[in-house]
């Protein structure tokens, strides 16, 4: 069964969620957008009065084009279920996400949720994280004082030899997010105290958010070759 398909049935296993009177945030990325689908079936063939809430422009259209109702989260600051996908997730159910460069409006929609909802294909389960590489979103004022920054602070937190990127748009300019910030991606291999990182990237001026997710998700719907499994965090 190709990642994809694990993909797609993670989704569809989510949809479960929805139901009448329910406020669900929409994560961003090709998982989410498969559990989107799935959700405007069940809000349609149920008449449901589901309402969600958009982490992203192409969430939103995605969405909007196939019927659901959206509200922005400042007419929802409680959300009953927010579901995305991960770019990795340890047994911790620690994750990295921000791979489509929308981290810091997933992570607002994800916290301001009673629970949140992880769906993904068995390949992003991890033992340790950091193998993908870990987004960092930035102020576009002081770019470099901010690099300047993240890089002491991995030196200082023993990573060797880490390397920084500032991420590129398809035509090779500096990629902006929605909020209008930047983003350096570290590759850093293997992250052994996630905790202590992301308190430390957030502390540092310049800083909006970074990638690690943690205390955030507590129900994994993994698709696998023999169906999806479900568990939660303890």
């Amino acid at each position: 069964m190709s990642a994809d398909t694990q993909k797609k049935a993670a989704a569809e296993h989510a949809v479960k969620i929805v139901d009448k009177g329910m406020k669900i945030g929409l994560g961003t990325g090709s998982t989410a957008n498969y559990f989107i689908e799935a959700a405007a079936r069940k809000v349609k063939d149920q008449n449901l009065d589901t309402v969600f809430v958009a982490t992203s422009a192409e969430t939103y259209h995605n969405a909007q084009k196939l019927g659901l109702k959206l509200i922005n989260i400042e007419d929802a600051p409680f959300l009953d279920f927010t579901v995305d996908g991960a770019d990795e997730i340890d047994s911790s159910y620690r994750l990295i996400k921000g791979g489509g460069g929308a981290l810091h409006r997933e992570k607002i929609v994800a916290s301001s949720s009673r629970f949140v909802i992880c769906i993904c294909d068995e390949s992003k389960k991890v033992d340790t994280l950091g193998k993908f590489p870990l987004p960092v979103e930035i102020s576009r004022f002081g770019v470099n004082p901010t690099a300047w920054k993240i890089e002491r602070v991995l030196s200082q937190m023993g990573f060797e030899s880490p390397k920084m990127r500032l991420r590129a748009n398809k035509e090779g300019k500096p990629f902006v997010t929605e909020s209008g910030n930047a983003i350096i991606d570290l590759d850093l291999k293997k992250i052994p105290d996630p905790e202590r990182l992301e308190a430390f990237l957030n502390s540092l001026p310049g800083v909006i958010e970074c990638g690690l997710f943690i205390g955030i998700f507590g129900i994994l719907m993994m698709g696998t070759d023999k169906g999806v499994i479900e568990t939660t965090r303890k």
